[in-house]
């Protein structure tokens, strides 16, 4: 499914110049010509759109993506972050230049799958966008507070059920992933589970180390340097098999809670009217970047999983799918646009 990934890297300035480093040291990825009768790509610079903030996670995966390209295809590629509006202002520049092979946009999967429910969008984005390929990837974990007693998933159930107001769990935005795993969580169990939505992972995450809300559901990426120190708990994962990144945590699936399962990734993305030959032509370049060590180096740096190299098709199957998911779960919210 999708993930919301979430726009705060588990990365630091040094380890990511050491990361990037690295790409030299390692050599670029010999350019892989274009099919026949495609045209070269790229011909000049490539101006690459990030659906969030400078140091956020599409942006730290952007410029991982654009430096390898650099190296490997002698044009550089300009990293361009547009926040706000959860990637809608994004998604309006990418589509000033809907035949523009050399104007990309990286962001998150939520751009289809959740973001159309909760914003008033001038485009449908299961229609004017179209996924190139699936850049890295990354499930939520539910992480407790430090001073709650539940140590697992069944004394969390437990405690939730105990008591008549139940549990609030924070979410990076209402209306996401976040927000509905926790409806997902009340449905399957029976037990409360009182939402309240914040503006990002950064001020959720500090008020459920603060011991002010017992529970949230965030990204991976942001919560893993936290419960790595201690200062927060780590639950249970929606990703369908245990992450390398968290071996010890054990899955939704596993535990009985197929309904939570969910896989989030951060994809390239171009306007759904670039023509078939140019969109084929990026995606071999980009999926050799994807298979370099160094590449992959960074990404785990910022706590995401490699790609699974899905192919478009798949990619927009799933969207889809994830998009019907997330609207049947908030219909009967005030949250629909």
């Amino acid at each position: 499914m999708r993930r919301l990934i979430p726009l705060h890297p588990a990365i630091n300035r040094r380890q990511w110049l050491r990361a990037a480093g690295a790409l030299s040291i390692a050599g670029a990825v010999p350019a892989i010509q274009a099919e026949p009768g495609l045209a070269k790509w790229p011909e000049k610079p490539v101006h690459i759109l990030v659906a969030g903030p400078v140091g956020g996670s599409a942006d730290v995966v952007a410029r991982a993506l654009g430096d390898q390209l650099g190296r490997t295809l002698g044009q550089p590629f300009v990293i361009d972050p547009k926040p706000g509006a959860a990637g809608v202002i994004a998604v309006n520049d990418l589509l000033q230049s809907p035949n523009d092979a050399h104007t990309l946009l990286v962001g998150v999967s939520s751009l289809v799958s959740e973001i159309p429910h909760i914003v008033k969008m001038r485009h449908d984005t299961r229609r004017a966008i179209a996924p190139l390929a699936e850049l890295a990837r990354g499930g939520l974990v539910l992480v407790a507070a430090p001073n709650l007693p539940a140590q697992n998933l069944q004394q969390v159930i437990a405690q939730a059920r105990a008591r008549a107001d139940g549990l609030s769990y924070a979410s990076y935005s209402p209306g996401t992933m976040s927000h509905v795993a926790g409806l997902l969580l009340a449905q399957a169990t029976g037990a409360k589970f009182v939402h309240v939505g914040y503006k990002g992972s950064t001020p959720g995450l500090s008020d459920v180390m603060g011991g002010h809300i017992p529970l949230m559901f965030d990204g991976l990426a942001t919560s893993l340097p936290l419960i790595r120190s201690g200062k927060i708990k780590a639950i249970a994962i929606t990703s369908p098999q245990r992450s390398a990144l968290l071996p010890d945590i054990p899955t939704f699936e596993e535990l009985g809670y197929s309904q939570l399962t969910y896989t989030g990734w951060m994809g390239l993305w171009s306007s759904s009217a670039l023509p078939a030959q140019a969109q084929a032509a990026i995606k071999q370049q980009v999926q050799a970047a994807l298979n370099t060590a160094s590449y992959k180096n960074i990404l785990n740096l910022a706590g995401f999983e490699p790609s699974s190299q899905r192919d478009s098709p798949a990619l927009h199957k799933e969207l889809l799918a994830d998009y019907e998911r997330v609207g049947k779960v908030l219909a009967g919210t005030t949250l629909m646009p």
